[in-house]
């Protein structure tokens, strides 16, 4: 037991540093786990009686040891180890999207009641920062009526707890949740795993579309103690309300995971993720929430449950998800996750450059254009070419998405090669490696030119003509609101720079007005 002892002693330091579990709890909780033989508390010391265990006070250690006695301790979920994961922010900086895929990947499948809880962890080198997370999802607004109205705002509630090797007390004073482990890197592959046992808490499960099926979906609905469920797939994972679950995906668990999985691909593949082999095992989080309709956060994405949360019933049918309204909500949000900041997502994109994997998303699955079914292409024409102002002046954000969407349609139309985007998401990438990220113009001016002239290096064809079209080098000043004022402004001098540059490379016109392009 000389592992124990050690832990003993780094649980009192870490008690008199301020830690919430105290030294004497600590202490005391060792001692009642004296008669097991591993810190993990899996293996019953030799001659170990069911009367030395009956004098064990605590109730939760006591049954747990008689259940290793009698051999019927099932530590499915309970007992399981842990993989470093790459730090969302690390991939975040890698990916230049933001830090917004999951700090909830590690899943346990562990419900937490309110009260104490008794979590033992081996594995864990010093100066790692790995914590256990409990996040309330059942949380709603004090007035019902008024969602929005939240003075605890729209994101997750959370309590946080720091792990150590060996006995960590977990107390839930206001909230019971399922459990997560945090444990990121920012590399990964040189980590150890960790293990940890939860000696109390009830088992809920999740759901893993790569391992199980559809039965196994059904099992783990019906028998789920707590009121929302996890799921992952290859690059989604989702918390969901149960009894919304079974109403809109019973019996196609399966199904579910694989199309968002499926959503979530297609993303990966317009932004040159696949094609450079980038990937990330990350994954993104899709949960619900009790606030509003839908919405993109840190935490990822979120849909509105509850008795007004119709939002439900599209992004949890599997058909649904993937067709019209909900395919193109769902991945306008996973869209806002992936916007490339701030060579595609400067001032004035901020809902406008996450729709281009909507649109690429929903068209892939065989849905219609929306901005075809909305006239967006004569709209466009009329409000900013005709009247040769900047695509940014117009208030209509599907109008400004048109020349962006454009390019996509004639580059990936008949003789042409499929990966004008794929390459220009890389090209952002590999120039945004090279640059201080503290030291970001806001000028979407400067931007603005910057996509240009990278267009037309990876198209190789001078592509001026088109974004002349559409007030990418309209000269002047002017202010916008976009999540944050910004101050637009571009020099003459500016405009010839660019256009000077884009000469110089001695690129081929287009053959046909890009401007014409329709879906």
């Amino acid at each position: 037991m000389k592992r124990t002892i050690l832990t003993l002693a780094v649980a009192c330091l870490m008690a008199s540093m301020g830690y919430a579990q105290s030294a004497k709890e600590v202490k005391h909780t060792y001692q009642q786990l004296s008669v097991f033989e591993d810190p993990l508390a899996l293996t019953l010391k030799k001659g170990t009686s069911k009367k030395i265990i009956n004098k064990i006070e605590d109730e939760h250690i006591r049954k747990h040891a008689l259940n290793v006695l009698s051999g019927n301790y099932k530590s499915d979920y309970k007992l399981a180890d842990y993989h470093a994961i790459l730090s969302p922010t690390t991939l975040g900086h890698q990916l230049s999207i933001g830090d917004g895929y999951s700090k909830y990947q590690n899943i346990t499948g562990v419900y937490l009641p309110v009260g104490k809880h008794i979590v033992l962890a081996e594995g864990i080198e010093r100066g790692k920062d790995i914590k256990l997370i409990v996040p309330n999802w059942l949380r709603q607004a004090p007035d019902p009526k008024e969602p929005t109205k939240d003075p605890k705002g729209w994101g997750i509630e959370k309590e946080v707890f720091e792990l150590q090797n060996g006995v960590n007390i977990i107390d839930l004073k206001d909230f019971g949740s399922l459990a997560y482990i945090y444990y990121f890197s920012e590399n990964p592959k040189e980590e150890k795993p960790i293990r940890v046992h939860f000696l109390t808490g009830q088992v809920n499960g999740y759901f893993d579309s790569q391992k199980q099926n559809n039965a196994d979906w059904d099992k783990l609905l019906d028998k789920a103690v707590y009121g929302v469920v996890d799921a992952k797939g290859k690059y989604i994972q989702t918390a969901y309300p149960v009894a919304d679950l079974k109403k809109y995906a019973g019996g196609k668990g399966v199904e579910l995971i694989n199309n968002y999985d499926s959503l979530v691909h297609r993303q990966h593949r317009i932004m040159g993720l696949i094609k450079y082999n980038r990937v990330p095992e990350n994954k993104i989080l899709s949960r619900v929430n009790y606030n509003y309709y839908m919405f993109r956060d840190g935490d990822g994405v979120a849909y509105m449950g509850g008795k007004s949360g119709y939002a439900m019933a599209m992004v949890l049918d599997p058909a649904r998800v993937i067709s019209g309204d909900p395919c193109w909500g769902f991945s306008h949000e996973v869209g806002h996750v992936h916007q490339t900041r701030p060579k595609l997502s400067w001032g004035g994109l901020g809902e406008v450059s996450n729709n281009i994997y909507s649109l690429y998303v929903t068209t892939s699955f065989g849905n219609k254009s929306r901005i075809s079914e909305q006239g967006n292409y004569a709209k466009a024409r009329a409000s900013i070419i005709d009247k040769k102002i900047s695509y940014l002046q117009d208030p209509d954000v599907f109008n400004r998405l048109v020349p962006f969407w454009q390019l996509q349609l004639y580059y990936a139309g008949p003789g042409k090669k499929a990966d004008f985007y794929p390459n220009l998401f890389e090209t952002f990438r590999q120039q945004e490696s090279k640059e201080n990220p503290w030291n970001r113009d806001r000028n979407p001016a400067v931007h603005q030119l910057n996509f240009v002239k990278t267009a037309c290096e990876v198209a190789k064809e001078d592509l001026t003509d088109f974004f002349d079209q559409y007030g990418f080098f309209y000269v002047g000043e002017f202010e916008m609101d976009d999540y944050g004022k910004y101050d637009y402004r571009m020099t003459q001098a500016m405009v010839d720079k660019c256009k000077a540059e884009i000469k110089a490379l001695n690129l081929p016109k287009p053959k046909g007005d890009i401007s014409a392009m329709k879906d």
